[in-house]
């Protein structure tokens, strides 16, 4: 049992850690080949394998609940969450998805997990890295704070698109209070994912500490 539960998590990890390097080597690639032009097309070019890794990552949630990934919940069920939900978001609001927004949105999401799943691919190995260590616990805070922003601005950016529109007939009713709705709950959404990232990071912060203290501890003992 352990020794499948090991080669499931490699497996896992592996699987996230090549498909968020041939995100980051198509989308620096594309950028060098056709300068500013390559943003418009992001979600075209990378949102297929995108849209798998960040699917797959619900898994995730399972894999510490099971104990087979020790990690705080919290923090990473909101991080799972928001990730998905602004994805669905992108996906159905097809004039946002040529936004430069969201090349830089997909590019810090990426940057964000390429340096967790290359920490655990060298955990589930039996080598792990002082440098990504610390990478993974401490660059992964300011990141996670300027994707949360850019998140922001995606919503911000998203609003014109799903305004309400005003009635043209009574029949039209249950339409219009569909099209009132979206906005409002994209605004809702504003707040939520601000409480959400402040618990994160206060999480992020005590995770940091607890992690580089065992280390240390683990390197006194050695």
């Amino acid at each position: 049992m352990f020794s499948f539960r090991l080669a499931y998590i490699f497996s896992y990890n592996l699987f996230q850690f090549c498909g968020h390097t041939w995100i980051l080597a198509n989308s620096i690639a594309r950028l060098l080949t056709f300068g500013r032009d390559a943003l418009a097309d992001t979600f075209y070019s990378i949102g297929l394998v995108m849209s798998l890794c960040q699917l797959l990552s619900i898994l995730e949630l399972f894999h510490i609940a099971d104990g087979i990934e020790k990690a705080r919940l919290l923090p990473r069920f909101v991080q799972v969450m928001e990730k998905n939900l602004l994805l669905i978001m992108v996906i159905m609001v097809e004039e946002i998805q040529s936004k430069p927004v969201v090349f830089v949105l997909f590019f810090l999401w990426n940057i964000l997990d390429l340096l967790r799943y290359t920490h655990e691919l060298l955990c589930s190995m039996d080598k792990p890295s002082i440098a990504m260590l610390w990478a993974r616990y401490t660059l992964r805070i300011p990141l996670y704070i300027l994707s949360v922003a850019t998140e922001v601005v995606t919503i911000y950016q998203t609003l014109p698109y799903v305004e309400a529109t005003p009635p043209k007939s009574c029949s039209l009713n249950s339409t219009t209070s569909a099209h009132i709705r979206r906005p409002i709950l994209l605004m809702l959404c504003l707040p939520v994912l601000a409480l959400g990232a402040s618990v994160t990071v206060w999480q992020l912060l005590k995770e940091r500490q607890h992690r580089l203290e065992k280390w240390n501890k683990k390197m006194k003992r050695k």
